[in-house]
Parts: structure tokens; sequence; C-alpha cells
């Protein structure tokens, strides 16, 4: 499967629903407008989206507020990591630059590192 450059975006619950079933491995940002943390995160999401097999999505739950509720999301920003559409693991302390994120996957994965 050919990974793209840059993360997708998804827009609701059901286009994020099709990337979890259509991926094996994504890491999934749940962000918010106006929130510097988050904005800070999506240059160094294009990078772990380069560097490594995990597929990175970012969605906005305010787009589509069941998000809050479906994914238990309390704060952003908040990375989840699913693997066959099933959340493994989670990361929800603030700004994590690049390195902090892949060595998050590789301890979550058996190695996402390319």
């Amino acid at each position: 499967m050919t990974l793209t450059a840059k993360p997708l975006r998804p827009t609701d619950g059901d286009d994020l629903r099709d990337v979890l079933a259509t991926h094996d491995l994504v890491l999934v940002e749940f962000y918010t407008a106006g929130c510097a943390m988050c904005q800070a995160m999506e240059p160094v999401l294009g990078t772990v989206q380069r560097a490594t097999e995990v597929t990175v999505a970012m969605v906005n739950p305010g787009d589509d507020i069941g998000l809050v509720e479906t994914y238990d999301v309390r704060s952003v920003p908040t990375l989840v990591l699913f693997e066959d559409g099933a959340e493994v693991a989670r990361l929800a302390d603030g700004f994590q630059g690049a390195e902090s994120v892949v060595e998050f996957l590789d301890t979550h994965t058996e190695g996402v590192s390319v």
C-alpha cells in the first residue's frame, strides 16, 4: 500500500471509520482549531508519516462532537494508535516531538520505522 506524504484529514466519524477500516496501523491526532500545541504537532505528524509505516490522520472532534464520546477524547492534542481498527495505545501528554512519537509507535507495535 502506498502511504501519503501528508497526514489524512477525515472530516467526521464516518470518514475516520473508513480510514481505520482501510489501513492496518493508524495514528490519529484529535485536535481543535486554535490549539497552539495541536498546530505545533502538524509538522511533527508529517515527519512521522514520512518516517514510518503508520498512516497518520488528523481529526477535529469539534467538527463531529460524537467523536469526543466515541473515542474518549478528554484533552487535545490526543494521539491514539489503532491496529486493525482497535485502539492499542494512547498519548495525551501535550506536544510531542517526532522522536517521541516514533518511540511511542515502536513501543506499541512490532517496530514501525522504515
